[in-house]
């Protein structure tokens, strides 16, 4: 099986930059950086070519920020490369991850596992996923989450499930993570890995490059109100809609 890894590395981001040669040397499998898309760099125009709001149900209550537009872009791009290298499948692991001694193990049994159509997450935590088994070897397993969790921190994505994702998300409406849950907009199958075996070290690397903060207490109450209204919202579609 032919599989490489994909670093996303913001350029400009010079703390992470060490970080990531490291990283490169320390997989278990070949690896190289993808560029990541700089929202600075980005005119509205380009947002405008892309992202939409309220495309799709359940409706998304807030506005992209730029930031979350380019990441969105920069993971295209990664799935865009496995389908352009006619990889079986392509590790995307962002910029401020490490991994544990036991990771390699782990992607092991990922890769043995994994189908053309498969999209396999490794989390960051445990929380908010749960689902049979679909493989084991020895402490590591892979489970079919009911309703896959949030984070795009590392994922293995086969060939097929890359092309059903770019086919799916020419235009968005919400970030990556979330749209990645919607299973009803791509026939992709999601699974995640147990134990967990990475960790997200933003904060030793200068904090996030995504994430801004509302610094308005209008705008932090109209986050916490509606935040968990759409993921029961989201929980619902999952559950009970048809696909």
């Amino acid at each position: 099986m032919s599989v490489a890894a994909f670093i996303i590395h913001l350029e400009r981001a010079a703390k992470r930059g060490e970080h990531v040669r490291g990283l490169l040397e320390r997989l278990p499998v070949a690896a190289e950086v993808v560029d990541a898309v700089d929202a600075l760099n980005m005119s509205e125009g380009d947002i405008a070519a892309v992202y939409t709001r309220s495309l799709h149900s359940p409706y998304y209550p807030f506005e992209l920020r730029k930031s979350e537009v380019a990441c969105f872009l920069s993971h295209r791009k990664a799935w865009q490369t496995i389908v352009d290298r006619k990889l079986d499948a392509g590790l995307i692991i962002e910029d401020d991850v490490e991994v544990d001694d036991a990771f390699a193990a782990q992607l092991k049994l990922a890769i043995d596992t994994v189908q053309p159509q498969d999209y396999i997450r490794f989390p960051r935590w445990p929380r908010g996923e749960a689902g049979p088994e679909v493989a084991r070897e020895s402490a590591n397993s892979i489970i079919h989450p009911e309703l896959p969790g949030l984070g795009m921190q590392m994922q293995l994505v086969g060939r097929k499930a890359a092309i059903a994702l770019l086919a799916a998300t020419e235009r968005f409406d919400r970030p990556v993570d979330t749209t990645i849950q919607m299973r009803w907009l791509h026939p992709i199958r999601v699974l995640s890995a147990r134990p967990i075996t990475i960790r997200e070290i933003d904060f030793d690397l200068g904090g996030s490059v995504v994430q801004g903060k509302n610094k308005t207490l209008p705008g932090r109450l109209k986050r916490e109100v509606l935040r968990p209204w759409y993921r029961v919202t989201l929980y619902l579609y999952s559950r009970f809609r048809r696909y």
